[in-house]
């Protein structure tokens, strides 16, 4: 036997036993959803993925996961458990997983999509993925700080990334044109799939700027943020999963403060006599009354905490009371 024959035997031996082990691993043996999500939960225990994106379990992870990948809705699964999957998306499920367990990528990126109670939007690692109490606190439209939605006829989101509270503002108050603002270009562009996909290119316009720079003499009935508020101690204790978020999206400094101190700064001179600012900043409640001793914060409760957004009217802001 020549070499060349000895390679190529040798060759299709290591494919043979490529073949035998898919054929007895888990692309054979796991057949149904109730399979696979039996399968993932499992990997992602021992792998200890940490669950952080939109979702507190580890089962509510595998299950989001593999309804997502199926392309089945992802808050019906009772429905689906005992359904077959064919082989050729076992293959694509399988990959997701893996990625999700030893890579610690998101769900939310492998599948390119996230959720704000029952608003759906397109996310990738461009922007960081959509979480925030505003989702909660925008159902009523921030009642009672704003008596009706409908008077609201200009508003700011800052730091808007994927664009998926601009979304939910347009639809809280849809009297308002709604300026949304972020530094990152690769931001907007997401930011501005979202906007198509909601239809709401008449209502929401995108803005790229640091901060107020670029937003010329505007004027706002209410400016909310959900800025980067992650102190630089907390960026280093990040489980691997937000590594994979822009960083810009979440350091802001060594009390975390950076951008929340030019909102202070600044915000009285863009918003209308009645206007109000509303910030989230996580659980940064004690540094930011220690950074802002004199300043009247209102801290607005939510059903995951009452000390993560701060409210202030224009009169209480530095510069507002002229």
């Amino acid at each position: 036997m020549t070499q060349s024959t000895e390679s190529h035997d040798h060759d299709e031996h290591d494919h043979a036993e490529q073949d035998h082990e898919h054929e007895s691993g888990p692309l054979a043996e796991l057949v149904t959803v109730r399979d696979w999500l039996r399968y993932a939960v499992t990997r992602f225990n021992r792998e200890k993925i940490f669950c952080g994106h939109g979702v507190s379990s580890v089962f509510d992870e595998a299950a989001w996961l593999i309804l997502s990948s199926l392309a089945l809705p992802i808050d019906r699964l009772d429905p689906f458990l005992d359904a077959c999957i064919p082989s050729d998306e076992r293959v694509a499920l399988l990959e997701n997983i893996e990625r999700r367990a030893i890579e610690r990528i998101p769900t939310a990126y492998i599948v390119q999509e996230a959720w704000l109670g029952e608003y759906r939007f397109h996310v990738d690692e461009r922007v960081i993925v959509p979480r925030s109490f505003f989702a909660e606190l925008l159902e009523d439209g921030l009642t009672p700080w704003i008596e009706d939605p409908e008077t609201v006829t200009s508003a700011l989101d800052m730091c808007t990334g994927s664009g998926c509270l601009a979304v939910l503002m347009a639809h809280a108050y849809p009297n308002a044109e709604v300026t949304a603002v972020d530094l990152s270009a690769d931001a907007l562009e997401v930011a501005r799939l979202n906007v198509d996909e909601y239809g709401l290119n008449d209502q929401i316009e995108l803005v790229q700027s640091d901060v107020f720079a670029n937003l010329g003499n505007r004027r706002f009935d209410l400016i909310l943020s959900n800025p980067p508020y992650v102190t630089d101690d907390a960026m280093d204790a990040l489980p691997q999963e937000y590594r994979h978020e822009p960083a810009m999206a979440l350091a802001a400094g060594s009390d975390g403060l950076d951008v929340v101190r030019t909102l202070i700064a600044k915000a009285a001179a863009y918003l209308h006599s009645e206007g109000i600012l509303a910030v989230e900043v996580g659980h940064n409640r004690n540094l930011v009354e220690t950074a802002f001793p004199d300043l009247p914060f209102s801290w607005l409760g939510t059903r995951g905490g009452d000390d993560m957004v701060f409210v202030l009217r224009r009169e209480d802001l530095p510069g507002g009371e002229s």
